[in-house]
């Protein structure tokens, strides 16, 4: 049974950093797209960050451009969020989710998610 699982969440400073992993395990996920996804308290579920199979290509969004760099390692099946310049704003459960699909932005592309992991950004 494929399974994916998040960890490295945690409460951290405004200014801070913290470095989610994500480990798969069940099936081998080096041809799929990866991305982080994160939901906030009483809202949807938004788009962070993808990576191809390759990682030939990742994108970001906007609000989180220049301070998170998404990478993963095909070898050891696992994929990561480095998360520097931390803000309150960015206080969420994290996801880490994989599809089949050549880019992925939107939450409906993912088959594969896991249970998450909680990030909290003091001021």
């Amino acid at each position: 049974q494929a399974q994916l699982v998040e960890s490295g969440g945690g409460l951290v400073q405004a200014g801070g950093s913290l470095r989610l992993s994500c480990a798969a395990s069940g099936r081998t996920f080096s041809g799929y797209t990866m991305g982080w996804f994160r939901q906030a308290p009483g809202k949807e579920r938004d788009f962070v960050a993808t990576i191809t199979s390759n990682s030939d290509y990742r994108f970001y969004a906007a609000s989180v451009s220049g301070r998170f760099t998404i990478s993963r390692d095909n070898a050891k099946n696992t994929v990561s969020l480095q998360m520097n310049s931390l803000k309150p704003e960015d206080t969420a459960v994290y996801y880490c989710a994989a599809t089949a699909a050549s880019l992925g932005r939107t939450a409906t592309e993912y088959s594969y998610w896991g249970q998450g992991t909680q990030v909290t950004v003091s001021s």
